[in-house]
């Protein structure tokens, strides 16, 4: 990368951030904008990078100002009217996205690069895991804090595998070309950008045609994509239960998943979950599979499975007592919200779920306010915040109203995110879930200690 200085525009996204901290590492000058302070952009500033909050071409520091040395990178949930962004435009600046800069990154190593509408940041981040803990090794550009190593960005000084997520917003994986790419799933998502479920499903086979010759699709079995791959590329199947990788022999109890893996490559028996839930038996059989793939050793996989501590808000338990369990969630998609909600009711069946959700989009939640209200009328109890706007400006007639009124749920409520720390200091609640992808995240540290304070002060 010729340029000594490069300058973020949305620097505290999840995908943005470990970019950010890989130009760190290479003793580049980082800085840039976001709109909000968050725990990532603090981090970003101790580790050395010169980040503000206003819209202001007089923030940008002088050095990001000289365009013969300067890269700009941008996120496409920045809006078209930023000012920043459009100074840099008009002044001749390089301006890339940042699924360009990552696929740049991606081109010159051996890529696995993990897609889907809901399970790549886990999946991805259990292949990671699984290559960091064996001989292998990888680098790892990830959409969420892997707690094993409290960050998104694993860096190698011998390896040349590079481990990535794949976002389809905005047809950002089509700028990777992998060697084996994972597809965990196509539901439709995203329509405000393809329109309608086709195109959606066909960004999906266009992505299969990156791979490189000789390289491998593992794709999960039962998912509404054609596979679109040159004739040297080998195209798996898995799922939990069948497919070219699968598990057989599950045994679930006293807090423990073990699974023997059906393999081509090589069975392997006990592997035990380290996060023991349900759906991370078919989550570690594509992480296995691609490990498998790259020459990781069968003890290396059991060992390196049964130590994965997950990631930060997917399924992360933030207390686990007999008095209070709570536990903190990505999930935005009715059919992530449905898998979560039946994982965490199978887990705990003689206990009353009570579910915070806030939606995430106007577009997503006027496009799926059905779906969203047939998952959450799983709970017994339900509470509903705002919409998180994120990209998005207003629709007109679409707030969480529209998913509350479809509800079944005998208790549900309507509330404010400002309301919520009250609401739940006096509300009776056995098992707590928070649910979003928007900024629920700031709350949860609060609410954590409203329920520590609440019900394990005396215990």
């Amino acid at each position: 990368m010729e340029y000594n200085n490069i300058y973020f525009i949305g620097i505290g996204g999840i995908g943005m951030s470990n970019l950010a901290r890989y130009f760190l590492s290479k003793n580049k000058k980082v800085g840039g904008y976001d709109r909000t302070e968050t725990l990532l952009t603090e981090t970003l500033s101790k580790e050395g990078a010169l980040v503000h909050y206003e819209d202001s071409i007089t923030q940008i520091p002088d050095h990001f100002k000289d365009k013969n040395d300067t890269l700009i990178v941008f996120t496409p949930a920045v809006p078209a009217s930023h000012s920043e962004l459009n100074w840099f435009k008009d002044n001749g600046f390089k301006v890339i996205k940042r699924a360009q800069l990552l696929g740049e990154i991606t081109r010159s190593s051996k890529a696995i690069c993990i897609a889907g509408t809901h399970g790549k940041t886990t999946v991805s981040s259990m292949t990671a895991h699984l290559f960091r803990q064996s001989h292998v090794d990888c680098n790892a550009f990830l959409g969420g804090i892997l707690k094993n190593y409290d960050t998104n960005l694993l860096l190698s000084g011998k390896s040349n595998v590079t481990v990535a997520e794949a976002d389809e917003y905005d047809r950002s994986f089509h700028w990777l070309t992998p060697e084996i790419a994972i597809i965990t799933s196509a539901d439709p998502d995203h329509l405000d950008i393809y329109g309608d479920e086709q195109s959606y499903r066909e960004s999906f086979e266009k992505f299969t045609s990156l791979i490189k010759p000789g390289g491998h699709l593992i794709l999960k079995k039962g998912v509404a994509v054609t596979p679109n791959v040159n004739d040297r590329v080998k195209v798996w199947t898995y799922s939990e239960n069948e497919g070219d990788f699968h598990a057989e022999n599950i045994r679930s109890g006293n807090g423990e998943t073990v699974f023997d893996l059906v393999s081509p490559i090589e069975n392997i028996q006990d592997i035990s979950l380290g996060v023991p839930v349900r759906i991370n038996i078919e989550n570690g059989i594509a992480a296995i599979a691609a490990a498998q793939l790259s020459g990781v050793t069968a003890e290396e996989i059991r060992r390196a499975m049964s130590s994965f501590e997950g990631v930060s808000r997917r399924f992360d338990y933030r207390i686990k007592s007999n008095q209070i369990v709570y536990i903190d969630d990505y999930a935005h998609h009715p059919n992530e919200l449905k898998a979560a909600i039946e994982s965490i009711k199978s887990l705990y069946p003689n206990k009353k779920v009570t579910a915070v959700f806030q939606p995430h989009l106007y577009s997503r939640t006027r496009d799926f306010a059905n779906e969203f209200a047939s998952s959450l009328s799983l709970l017994e109890d339900v509470i509903l915040l705002d919409i998180y706007p994120a990209r998005e400006l207003p629709l007109e007639g679409v707030t969480s109203q529209i998913i509350f009124e479809k509800i079944t749920t005998a208790e549900k409520l309507l509330c404010s995110k400002n309301e919520l720390p009250e609401l739940i200091k006096n509300k009776p609640m056995e098992v707590f879930v928070t649910f979003g992808a928007g900024d629920i995240d700031r709350l949860v540290p609060e609410i954590e200690k409203i329920l520590r304070d609440r019900y394990l002060s005396k215990v």
